[in-house]
């Protein structure tokens, strides 16, 4: 019962607390931290980015994309294993 009652801790926008000013599409590693591992831009619920920063941060991903500094998808490679499932 006290599970529900804990409240998440709060996150706070990285790039507010650091003072950035600029959010740099060249810098790819930075930006690949907002990123899902099939290529999405994370949702602010999860980044805790303010609005601001969060649209500047989408922003700069999409820019570096189209520069092809990140990518637009990323393939997936299935582990599922053929001759398994159903008997037919």
């Amino acid at each position: 019962m006290a599970e529900y009652s804990r409240k998440p801790k709060r996150k706070y926008c990285q790039f507010c607390k650091d003072h950035v000013v600029y959010i740099d599409y060249k810098d790819a590693q930075g930006l690949r931290k907002f990123m899902t591992d099939r290529g999405k831009i994370k949702p602010r619920r999860v980044t805790g980015n303010c609005a601001q920063h969060q649209n500047e941060m989408a922003g700069a991903i999409k820019r570096g994309r189209e520069m092809a500094l990140l990518p637009y998808v990323v393939p997936v490679i299935s582990t599922k294993v053929e001759g398994r499932g159903r008997r037919g």
